[in-house]
């Protein structure tokens, strides 16, 4: 049987090390999984030539709404967030497509200690954004701040909160003071500069998605306020827990495939 992660870049994706950690803890000897290079062009006739022994798929940028669009069968999370970062193959034949990065905020939050969201923010318009958006109406959020550097690309995200019926306000970053206690930033390392000014303070939690290099200038201003800082590998770690469950339909073995993310 073979799974893979499908992207590009595609090179530095750490899925490859926690799926065959859990297949080895599963003993699924006959199962691989690879990293396969592709563009959202691409993914649709990737999906169209493959053979039976094909289980299943992560799916990173830039493919999530090409996985979305060329499955078979879509999810209620990748069908409201209109991309998907999970296929996985039907008993009948053809694909479906789920999204798990939801469960990885979700957990990545609730495991340091948010159980309940009021206010919150989210730091940047993108898929995961609106991902992020789901898991925090999922906690509860009652108004949630969407930090941007142009207001017009939040429109996506602002698609889906109105879809889940929670109030926002988009505030363009220039100049602008992140007042919420839970915030999850989902910006590039690229254009980290833009948020150290937002007037980090003590008492926030904040959920970085990216996880290399870390700690990021975002990280480090955070715990220079007296924050606290989640990193995106917990992201990374819980949304491949769930999707290891989808492809193979065992339970994850966590404690493996935390071992292995830990020594890696």
């Amino acid at each position: 049987m073979r799974a893979a992660v499908l992207g590009r870049p595609v090179s530095h994706s750490l899925s490859p090390l926690l799926h065959r950690a859990a297949y080895r803890a599963l003993g699924l000897s006959d199962w691989t999984y690879d990293a396969l290079d592709l563009g959202a062009e691409d993914v649709p006739v990737l999906l169209a030539g493959l053979g039976e022994e094909w289980r299943g798929f992560s799916v990173t940028m830039p493919c999530k709404q090409a996985a979305a669009a060329a499955a078979d069968e879509v999810g209620a999370l990748p069908r409201l967030l209109r991309a998907a970062n999970t296929l996985t193959h039907l008993p009948g034949g053809g694909w479906r497509a789920d999204n798990t990065d939801v469960h990885g905020v979700g957990m990545a939050l609730q495991l340091a200690g948010v159980e309940r969201v009021a206010r919150a923010a989210i730091l940047g318009a993108g898929g995961t954004a609106a991902a992020t958006a789901v898991a925090l109406a999922e906690l509860g959020a009652e108004h949630v701040d969407v930090v941007v550097r142009e207001p017009a690309r939040a429109a996506d995200v602002l698609r889906v909160f109105e879809a889940l019926g929670v109030p926002t306000t988009v505030t363009p970053m220039a100049g602008a003071v992140v007042a919420a206690d839970v915030v999850v930033s989902t910006v590039p390392i690229g254009a980290q500069p833009d948020l150290l000014g937002l007037g980090w303070r003590a008492g926030q939690t904040v959920l970085d998605v990216l996880y290399a290099p870390w700690p990021t200038p975002l990280a480090e201003r955070v715990l220079e306020a007296g924050g606290t800082v989640i990193s995106g590998l917990e992201v990374l770690f819980w949304q491949a827990t769930e999707q290891v469950e989808l492809m193979t339909g065992q339970p994850a073995p966590i404690t493996e495939m935390r071992a292995a993310l830990d020594g890696r």
